[in-house]
């Protein structure tokens, strides 16, 4: 760690997230890797909550290198600017808030990494005490049937692997070269890694483990990935680079979802076979996520998860596809009011 008092800074910008910062912030108080090793910078969004008051208290106890900065409510990425400004440490770490570290996160970084490296991310797992619904839509993420294999989290992966912002790191050197993360209230971390890889380097995948509790609510996941499929086309006029042919699956998935009901209700004793398959093959997922998980709760939310991730992610893409590629209009954003209700 030459010329660098940490080996990682650990940044973790957050808005009226007390409850979860709290697991956060313990699940770092127990982590194998010396606490000589890193650092923590929590980038406050501008929250209304009690959120500041707790932190105070932990930088008192003295269990972590903790440090704590507030800004205007500007969104996640200029607070993880704003806490790449004061980190000290060789690599800088992201993680967001509604998450907990394994207590072998950092130690899986420190290991792996025996020599410099650009950039570098790991996977997001659920806990067996996570809800349900947090599991089904685990499984919906991660799976390869659904989209694990698209969003390059499955170990077969089927296109360019991006490191998210809940779980990746990067060289401060790098951050130097390519400047902080963007403007874009989703997909920013998609943006900042293709800037790195455009630079020649290499995205390392680590095994280093953050537990990432997701939506609690159909509702919630629907906006999440509604903004997510507008955040692809979002990425496609920054640079076209950013968009692959596979990312246009769920699209023509909710495009023949759409196309098959309107048929089914003009020849249904023709097309209710299909249905029929189309449900087993829910049902079989379900299946599989009970023996995953050691769940059987997850069998009665998986069925609807699934659909509404290919549904939401579809309709958000598509929308933006055609305001902002065929007709040529202004950036959409999705979701902003009320995102996380």
């Amino acid at each position: 760690m030459t010329n660098f008092p940490y080996r990682f800074s650990v940044i973790v910008p957050t808005y009226n997230r007390l409850d979860e910062i709290r697991e956060l912030l313990f699940s770092l108080e127990k982590q194998t890797l010396s606490k000589d090793a890193f650092e923590v910078i929590i980038v406050d969004d501008g929250s209304t909550d009690a959120t500041e008051d707790f932190i105070n208290e932990l930088i008192k106890k003295g269990s972590l290198n903790l440090s704590f900065y507030k800004q205007d409510h500007k969104g996640p990425g200029p607070a993880r600017n704003t806490g790449m400004e004061f980190a000290k440490a060789e690599y800088y770490v992201f993680v967001d808030s509604d998450c907990i570290a394994d207590e072998n996160w950092l130690k899986a970084y420190d290991k792996t990494i025996t020599e410099p490296v650009a950039g570098f991310g790991g996977p997001d797992k659920v806990r067996s005490d996570f809800s349900p619904m947090q599991k089904a839509i685990d499984y919906s993420m991660t799976s390869f049937i659904t989209t694990g294999g698209i969003r390059g989290s499955s170990k077969k992966k089927i296109s360019k692997y991006y490191p998210r912002s809940f779980n990746m790191g990067v060289h401060a050197d790098v951050v130097k070269k390519i400047g902080g993360f963007g403007t874009l209230r989703h997909g920013q971390d998609i943006e900042f890694t293709h800037r790195i890889r455009s630079q020649g380097k290499t995205i390392k995948v680590i095994d280093a483990v953050i537990f990432h509790k997701r939506r609690t609510s159909l509702w919630r996941f629907f906006k999440q990935v509604y903004n997510w499929g507008v955040a692809r086309i979002n990425l496609y006029k920054i640079d076209n680079g950013m968009l692959e042919p596979i990312h246009f699956f769920p699209f023509l998935g909710t495009s023949s979802i759409f196309t098959f009901l309107i048929c089914l209700a003009i020849w249904p004793s023709v097309l209710w076979p299909v249905l029929v398959v189309g449900v087993g093959a829910l049902l079989l997922m379900a299946i599989h996520g009970i023996f995953k998980y050691k769940d059987i709760r997850v069998f009665f939310y998986i069925p609807f998860v699934v659909p509404i991730q290919i549904l939401g992610y579809g309709l958000g893409f598509g929308g933006a596809l055609i305001r902002r590629v065929i007709f040529g209009g202004r950036e959409k954003t999705g979701f902003v009011k009320n995102y996380y209700k």
